[in-house]
């Protein structure tokens, strides 16, 4: 089989011992199968009770805490997860399976290959389920919208985003969705002349009633994270949340 990347994986399936670098997959694990997962981790915070080994931060995972797990696979990202630490891993004979998601009909077919192919499990329902929750198209709403991620320095969602296409599928425009950059740099002037509305969701920067619509002119939305970025069960019910949020 071969990931997302296109790089052969060689592994016995089904896959009993998995080791997640990307929270989203995280919790898509947890909810289909939650005693195969023996590794995540410090920002997999889904589920709330989730009770399994730690292996640091997405962008710095302890490699040698991975390896003791004896994972069957490892799940990582091609945004999330470094390209030195897949090599890496590989290197000491784990055996890695990278997604790229940057759409959400993206997200549902990276899913479903990812537990089909790379697992060798069943899809699990409620991915059928949140497919169909995104497959109603919206009413285009027109309203330019800006999603900053973090302050001092700003940056917003550019293009080629899971987040943008988000906002895409609800109607609205990405005031940035031009910028060659996914994730670039600007000033909150430069934000708030190009919006109508401003996104602020509560991750990776953690905004704030009081720390973040101080900066524009442009209304702003206090929004879930969760909501906005994650791909998996948070699908659910993302679109709902937001709608919400967005009347």
């Amino acid at each position: 089989m071969n990931d997302d990347l296109g790089h052969p994986v060689d592994l016995a399936r089904p896959a009993r011992r998995i080791v997640s670098l990307v929270p989203s997959l995280t919790e898509a694990i947890a909810a289909t199968r939650p005693d195969a997962l023996v590794g995540a981790t410090d920002w997999c915070t889904h589920p709330a009770d989730l009770d399994v080994a730690r292996v640091r931060g997405t962008k710095n995972p302890d490699r040698s805490a991975i390896a003791a797990l004896a994972p069957d696979v490892v799940i990582a990202n091609r945004e999330e997860t470094r390209e030195l630490d897949v090599t890496r891993l590989r290197a000491a004979g784990v055996t890695v399976w990278v997604t790229v998601i940057e759409t959400v009909d993206q997200a549902f077919s990276s899913m479903r290959r990812m537990f089909v192919e790379g697992l060798g499990w069943d899809v699990p329902t409620w991915l059928d389920d949140a497919e169909r929750a995104w497959a109603e198209p919206a009413a285009d709403d027109g309203r330019r919208v800006a999603i900053p991620i973090w302050r001092d320095p700003w940056m917003v969602v550019g293009s080629r985003t899971f987040t943008g296409d988000v906002i895409a599928r609800l109607g609205l425009v990405n005031a940035f969705d031009d910028s060659p950059d996914r994730y670039p740099h600007a000033e909150a002037a430069e934000i708030d002349a190009a919006a109508d509305l401003v996104l602020l969701p509560d991750e990776p920067y953690v905004f704030t009633d009081d720390d973040g619509p101080e900066a524009f002119t442009s209304p702003t939305r206090l929004v879930s994270g969760r909501a906005l970025t994650w791909y998996g069960p948070s699908m659910l019910t993302a679109r709902s949340e937001l709608e919400q949020a967005l009347r």
